[in-house]
């Protein structure tokens, strides 16, 4: 594997972790059951900024890992 692409891939995939991290909505077992009062709103501000940015790094973790299997030395 291509040390380039492999730190890529490390860097990339912690701070997607940390925006998912940041997008916790509820707390407690209220918000893991349903007990958010805000079951439907839309994101705005920064917090749509966050999702957008997420799915930008998910985007790019899927680009590095597909690199790195192409990029991959064959063993015959």
């Amino acid at each position: 594997m291509n040390p380039a692409l492999a730190i890529g891939q490390i860097i990339v995939s912690i701070a997607l972790v940390v925006s998912i991290l940041l997008q916790a909505r509820g707390t407690g077992l209220s918000g893991t059951f349903g007990g958010d009062s805000s079951v439907y709103r839309s994101r705005r501000g920064i917090e749509r900024r966050l999702w957008q940015f997420t799915i930008v790094l998910l985007i790019l973790f899927v680009l590095f890992s597909m690199a790195s299997f192409i990029f991959a030395p064959t063993t015959v």
